[in-house]
């Protein structure tokens, strides 16, 4: 009956769950990770794969595996009342590392637990939570599996269940919201047609009111002619007087009702832009959408993320991606805070970052769902927004700025580079002096927990040594620490402080903004912790205590 103690017990092995489990194993954490089924589920639900879920991927030192089984999504064709409409071309600047991909969800499951499996941790299939309840040091939960109940008792708890998630419920949480009434059939089938490799298909029909009658998008899967369907719902399919589900959320898969091929073929004959037969259905379903999100993200030690914390229409391919992200921000944290390196306010800044994300993740999506006959936008900011390359916390508690400019001696950043908050970008022609290849920023960052990256000309005696004294004061591992030296910048014979890389190419300068000696504090995540103009000691300090215990 009773279990062992553990640090943190995840709920749900999804993309989310499993994300979170490999980001606290890799930190040394011990974890569990239960999910109520009892394999695997081989559905196409969320299938797109932004740019910024790779980058956080090859953080991880995952990203391969993803690519060698992911498909380019290079654009979209858009077809209106039988006409085509245009190309639209999902080009983003040429500083980003990934473009778009597309993956099945249960090959970036399958991805995601073999590599949690290199940890020695794996899923403990046909098990549920039943309860819990927490107090001061922890949370003691019942789990009911294939050999009966269990009582654990866990430091944290997060809740990445899904849409009918029981911690929410047992937390208490509001999940205001509502739903949409357009019910979509999802299928996954090979079709014989010859649209170009990389392209997603969007067609729509309209009535003579000028409202959308008719709907087929075809998302590429890996695999000869496969793709993942979506089609309005025919009447005979329809559950408009079906009850929702228990808790009153109705979102999700409707596996009671599943489309045959007959039913996908109707929809072909009438939209597809040029004859096309679909064959070898893998599965389908109906679908139905709601839109909702917690009115907080933590209680205690008990935390909740994606589809737990937030659901919305599919539009963009956001749900995932974004639950990832809330798997990745609070990962690192529960780290810290399981090792007591912690600041008693850094768990708290994981709903002080991650709800306006969902919030706004939520509205945008609410928001093109309702013009259910646009297509996407190709414009450089819009893509970059659905890429999640813009997703920022500029108004987190645990950021911080040092510079001339503001009474409280923080400043906002000068030029156009990023500011505390925002995302790390990426950029190439770092040199080293024995590396004979120029390397990425990202490639320093990858595997790496706190990053400081110290901007300058070569004169170190004026900040250097004081942030290597403060840099070696803390745990191992969790702040590594590279001097990057203007393009025309000279080290000092001898050893330096910090590993040395050259800006041969002027690109760092670039894409940050700089001009004069800098200092960045790049987080687990990917994320500037503090922007530091000029590089004091006292300013990294700053940023450092409201991060470490």
């Amino acid at each position: 009956m009773n279990g062992s103690a553990v640090d943190v017990l995840v709920v749900g092995a999804g993309p989310v769950g499993l994300t979170a489990a490999v980001e606290l194993r890799r930190r040394g954490v011990s974890c569990r990770i239960v999910d109520r089924l009892p394999e695997r589920l081989p559905y196409a639900k969320a299938v797109g794969i932004q740019p910024r879920t790779l980058e956080l991927w090859d953080r991880m030192g995952l990203v391969g595996d993803v690519l060698e089984s992911a498909v380019p999504l290079r654009g979209q064709l858009v077809y209106v009342d039988g006409e085509k409409r245009e190309t639209l071309r999902m080009a983003l600047p040429p500083e980003v590392p990934y473009g778009f991909a597309a993956l099945p969800q249960y090959e970036t499951e399958r991805i995601l637990e073999a590599f949690l499996a290199r940890f020695g941790t794996g899923i403990e299939r046909s098990t549920e939570l039943v309860s819990f309840t927490q107090d001061d040091s922890g949370v003691t939960v019942l789990l009911t599996g294939r050999d009966g109940a269990e009582e654990l008792r866990t430091r944290y708890l997060v809740g990445c269940d899904g849409a009918h998630s029981t911690v929410r419920k047992g937390l208490g949480l509001a999940f205001e919201g509502g739903a949409f009434p357009e019910e979509y059939m999802l299928a996954d089938v090979e079709v014989d047609w010859d649209l170009p490799y990389g392209y997603t298909l969007r067609a729509v029909h309209h009535d003579a009111a000028g409202e959308v009658d008719d709907l087929l998008v075809g998302i590429p899967l890996p695999g000869p002619g496969r793709y993942r369907m979506s089609m309005l719902v025919p009447p005979e399919l329809s559950a408009a007087a079906a009850p929702e589900a228990g808790d009153g959320v109705a979102h999700g898969l409707e596996g009671s009702r599943a489309p045959s091929l007959p039913d996908v073929q109707a929809v072909l004959d009438r939209m597809s832009p040029r004859p096309a037969t679909a064959s070898a259905m893998r599965w389908s379903s109906v679908f139905r959408i709601s839109h909702r999100l917690v009115d907080r993200y933590a209680e205690g030690r008990v935390f909740v993320a994606g589809d737990a914390a937030h659901i919305h229409p599919p539009t963009g391919a956001q749900g995932m991606n974004t639950g990832i992200q809330d798997a990745w921000n609070l990962a690192w944290k529960l780290a810290l805070a399981v090792g007591g390196q912690a600041h008693p306010g850094l768990l708290g800044s994981y709903d002080a970052e991650r709800r306006p994300v969902g919030e706004e993740v939520v509205g945008r999506t609410v928001r093109h769902a309702r013009r259910i006959a646009g297509a996407a936008d190709q414009e450089t900011a819009a893509l970059l927004r659905e890429a999640q390359l813009l997703v920022g916390y500029p108004d987190s508690p645990v950021v911080r700025r040092s510079g001339p400019g503001a009474a409280d001696g923080s400043g906002t950043p000068d030029g156009s580079g990023p500011g505390p908050g925002d995302r790390a970008p990426d950029c190439g022609g770092l040199a080293g002096d024995v590396r004979a290849y120029p390397l990425r920023l990202h490639d320093l960052l990858r595997d790496r927990e706190h990053v400081l990256l110290v901007y300058t000309d070569g004169a170190w005696d004026s900040f250097v040594p004081g942030l290597a004294a403060l840099t070696g004061g803390l745990p191992a591992g969790r702040l590594t620490a590279y001097a990057v030296l203007t393009e025309g910048g000279t080290a000092p014979a001898g050893a330096t402080p910090f590993p040395v890389y050259r800006d041969a190419r002027g690109e760092f300068a670039l894409r940050y903004g700089v001009r004069e000696a800098t200092a960045f504090v790049v987080r687990p995540d990917g994320y500037l912790g503090a922007r530091l103009c000029p590089p004091t000691a006292d300013g990294l300090a700053g940023y450092l205590a409201g991060v470490f215990a």
